[in-house]
């Protein structure tokens, strides 16, 4: 039997993709900022014009989900980190962003075979947000943490059963048996 586990070191060859919601900017730059700093200290250079990380602004966190998903289809990348902040109001719609973002997140990573990081705050306030941006801790370091160790270890295992192919998830995917194949075809054409 066989131990897998993710390290924070051989990090050179590494590819992420950070996906940030503008909404909330003040909350997501800090957040941002901490993620960056993360993977600069574990040897990925962050910066945009480099080969090591891409980023892709989107105007909320809704829209995450989707722009993540499409990242991971490119296969570019070992991991995406997503970023936003969504600040309960005094209406229900803090209910819908929140449980629809979680969702498509995580199918995201599902129907995809890519590590992809749910770094989206879900505070009760502002406060609250800012607390966990970096007034008191930066979680955005702790979404960079999560997305290193997801990548090496996705990539051990891999490496230990080429047979695996892609990690691609899907119809069209040949080592799936063909019962699996009919029950995770998409009903709509975006996957979802």
């Amino acid at each position: 039997m066989a131990v897998f586990e993710g390290t924070f070191t051989q990090t050179e060859s590494l590819r992420f993709a950070i996906v940030i919601g503008r909404f909330n900017d003040l909350v997501t730059g800090k957040l941002l900022e901490g993620c960056q700093d993360c993977l600069k200290r574990h040897g990925i250079d962050p910066d945009p014009q480099g080969t090591q990380v891409d980023y892709a602004w989107v105007p909320g966190s809704f829209e995450i989900p989707q722009v993540a998903r499409q990242l991971a289809l490119t296969r570019r990348y070992d991991a995406i980190i997503c970023i936003g902040a969504v600040i309960k109001g005094q209406t229900p719609h803090f209910d819908y962003v929140a449980g629809e973002v979680s969702k498509g997140i995580a199918a995201a990573s599902f129907q995809t075979g890519v590590p992809v990081v749910f770094g989206v705050l879900t505070t009760d306030s502002m406060q609250q947000a800012l607390e966990r941006a970096g007034i008191k801790s930066n979680k955005g370091w702790d979404y960079a943490m999560s997305a290193i160790e997801m990548a090496t270890l996705m990539r051990q295992i891999r490496t230990a059963n080429p047979d695996l192919g892609n990690g691609l998830l899907g119809a069209n995917n040949p080592q799936l048996p063909s019962p699996l194949k009919s029950a995770i075809a998409p009903t709509d054409p975006d996957g979802f």
